[in-house]
């Protein structure tokens, strides 16, 4: 009975899981570093059991068949930009050091247009700062810049993408351009794939009991909701689709264009190692 407690013990010991550096034996190891556009803050929030945005890779990606298994990690924050993660130390914390990895998708630029001074000389110098950084840490990964997706007016838009493709091109790096798949699918309806949030304080009087349900608490209390569904009873106030972050149906988008770029590679890297 003590050899075969021993033995369960060890096999548990084996298959427990551990820690990144176990996940990534015998897998593609992908990272995602972006703001809350990335991170998915609310559909996490008020979603936990649907599969969310690096859930929705990962799983893209095994349901092509002939691609070994994926890791997926997300190390988006909400507010970020790119100067916050590297002055932070964040990015010494949770990037520089993790084991392994094969594809760095890179997405910053809201932030930094609404946050640092100077954004048409500082932001590009950011970029280039970082990129250095991930390529001095991890030399064997490639690293992908991103276009932001439609979340503010289209100008302000075109102007930091403008930059990424400007940055990609200086690097040497292939862009990944999401904002053409994202906007192309906002013609189905402007407001499809974003949430509504909008503050409590906003809501009339006689409809916040009904609001309640909604609610997210905390010091600026706001009704949230990822899809339609309160759409006719407050529709009509000020502002109630203003908030632009994507639903789980955006990151739906954002996840299937990505796993759609990121497939070849994988597929040729495969192929190439045999």
């Amino acid at each position: 009975m003590k050899a075969l407690r021993v033995f369960l013990l060890l096999l548990l010991t084996f298959l427990a899981p551990v820690a990144s550096r176990a996940e990534a034996d015998g897998k593609i190891q992908v990272l995602l570093l972006g703001d809350s556009t990335t991170e998915a803050k609310f559909p996490k929030l008020l979603a936990p059991k649907e599969p969310q945005f690096e859930d929705i890779i990962r799983l893209l990606l095994a349901a092509e068949g002939d691609l070994p298994p994926a890791n997926v990690i997300n190390s988006g924050v909400s507010g970020e930009t790119i100067r916050r993660l590297i002055d932070s130390g964040r990015y010494e914390k949770q990037a520089s050091k993790l084991p392994g990895l094969d594809y760095i998708f890179v997405r910053y630029g809201l932030n930094d247009h609404a946050k640092i001074p100077d954004f048409e000389v500082n932001f590009p110098k950011d970029f280039h700062e970082l990129l250095a950084k991930l390529h001095s840490d991890h030399p064997h990964a490639v690293l992908i810049p991103m276009t932001v997706i439609p979340f503010a007016d289209e100008a302000t838009s075109t102007k930091i993408n403008d930059l990424i493709r400007k940055v990609a091109e200086e690097e040497k790096l292939t862009l990944f351009d999401i904002y053409p798949r994202y906007a192309e699918e906002l013609k189905s309806g402007p407001n499809m794939l974003n949430y509504r949030r909008y503050a409590l304080e906003k809501i009339p009087e006689k409809l916040r009991e009904f609001a309640k349900p909604y609610i997210t608490e905390g010091k600026d209390p706001a009704v949230v909701v990822l899809d339609n569904r309160l759409d006719v009873h407050f529709g009509k106030l000020p502002g109630w689709y203003h908030d632009r972050h994507p639903n789980l149906a955006g990151y739906h988008v954002i996840a299937d264009e990505t796993a759609k770029f990121l497939a070849p590679l994988m597929r040729a890297k495969v192929s190439a190692a045999k």
